[in-house]
């Protein structure tokens, strides 16, 4: 896996976390108020702590809170998917953790179920087998989405190689930036962009600014152009007086021509 991967949104794991956090605090609050509408394994008495009820609910029931938390906000991939790890072995001792105190001498009993035999399925359900299987589930959940590396993944690590921060960190950086460098930034860029272009008049081609993206009107001779414009009139006028002339020297040469015939 790639460094830059090792990083995932927060956003990736909040739902499975709160729903995590939530099962585990129902598995360990369970045994100690479930009395109070009852529902409950003996001792039926609210808020009376056993070590059955420490080893078997409120253990994993924290675990699970904690993994949960974890999961819901951790950033750091490998963190995230350890605790939903821890979340689904919670879990499963959940599931099968009050089945082993019958062949097991160490674990302690947990109690038995009471009420009737609907009562006692609902009960057994939801203090051990039905919680931890929830647990398990929704653990796997988060363990598979942060398992995976998405398209949104691949392009948070690519970001992050360019740049050399993630970009939270970036645009934190950004937005704590002073005013004075921003202005400083903008100082440095060139107010006006000029370009020129050829435009032909009176047989000439003379260039034409652009300020700022318009075109100024051909018709508006440039100042700094009235002297070569007309130097180059003055010579082409010279150049009609001297042809000119040449056509009459011709026209005379002509003439002689035909009165000494």
């Amino acid at each position: 896996m790639m460094t830059g991967t090792l990083r995932v949104r927060r956003s990736r794991g909040v739902l499975s976390g709160f729903l995590l956090m939530l099962l585990g605090l129902w598995g360990a609050l369970i045994p100690f108020v479930g009395p109070y509408f009852n529902y409950a394994y003996t001792p039926d008495h609210v808020w009376t702590a056993t070590t059955g009820r420490w080893w078997l609910e409120v253990l994993p029931g924290a675990v699970t809170v904690v993994a949960g938390l974890i999961v819901a906000i951790s950033r750091f991939r490998p963190a995230a998917q350890f605790s939903a790890w821890l979340a689904a072995l919670a879990g499963a001792w959940f599931a099968v953790g009050h089945l082993l105190t019958g062949s097991w001498s160490g674990v302690p009993s947990a109690g038995l179920p009471v009420g009737g035999s609907i009562r006692v399925s609902v009960e057994q359900i939801g203090f051990f087998t039905g919680l931890g299987i929830v647990i398990v589930f929704f653990a796997a959940l988060a363990l598979g989405r942060f398992t995976v590396v998405g398209v949104g993944d691949a392009a948070l690590a690519a970001e992050e190689a360019r740049t050399g921060a993630y970009p939270a960190r970036a645009d934190a950086a950004a937005a704590d930036a002073p005013a004075t460098d921003v202005a400083a930034t903008r100082a440095e860029e060139p107010a006006v962009t000029a370009s020129t272009a050829p435009v032909r008049r009176a047989g000439l081609a003379r260039p034409v600014p652009v300020i700022r993206g318009r075109r100024a009107a051909a018709d508006e001779p440039a100042a700094a152009d009235e002297p070569a414009a007309r130097a180059e009139e003055a010579r082409a006028d010279a150049d009609a007086a001297a042809a000119k002339a040449d056509e009459a020297s011709a026209d005379a040469a002509r003439a002689d021509a035909g009165r000494a015939r």
